[in-house]
């Protein structure tokens, strides 16, 4: 979202203010980002699939035909530098970060150069387990204790990325 502001020499600065964006198939999180988007006046928009769709009043929904990874292609595709992803998925979290965007999952882990590597790791060895027949840890039921973690670091990297991007 691009905002102009007057300043009093009668020039105009132009912001580029960092916009969310949330991969919402499956998201326990929208209601909340939707709060603290509100909060801090950011252009948030939930993208989804025709078998997920999600209207929430405060943003903006943009639904996408079904296939393996639409979703992920249509975010790597608009997101730039510091706007912010909420997203689960692993590799669209390494694409994010390509872009000098942020990305944070419903828990609260915010994904960086430093961890995303070894998550992809565990990805890839967790898929391969499933391949061979075995199985993995599904999720457990989502807690209230996880959606205040999540809100406050959420709300400490819109913050960050505020500061970083009125550099």
């Amino acid at each position: 979202m691009v905002s102009e502001r007057f300043l009093s020499s009668g020039k105009v600065e132009v912001n580029d203010m960092p916009e969310i964006y949330i991969d919402a198939d499956g998201s326990p999180v929208v209601d909340l980002v939707l709060a603290l988007a509100t909060k801090y006046g950011l252009k948030t928009y939930i993208i989804c699939d025709t078998s997920h769709h999600i209207e929430r009043e405060g943003a903006e929904t943009v639904i996408v035909s079904r296939g393996a990874d639409a979703v992920d292609f249509v975010i790597v595709n608009r997101v730039k530098e510091h706007d912010i992803v909420i997203t689960q998925d692993y590799g669209l979290a390494a694409m994010v970060l390509a872009r000098r965007a942020h990305a944070i999952n419903q828990n609260g882990l915010i994904f960086t150069d430093k961890n995303i590597g070894n998550l992809l790791e565990s990805r890839h060895f967790s898929q391969k387990v499933r391949r061979a027949g075995g199985r993995t840890k599904g999720p457990k039921k989502r807690t209230k204790e996880q959606d205040e973690i999540f809100a406050k670091r959420f709300e400490e990297l819109i913050r960050s990325v505020l500061e970083k991007a009125g550099e």
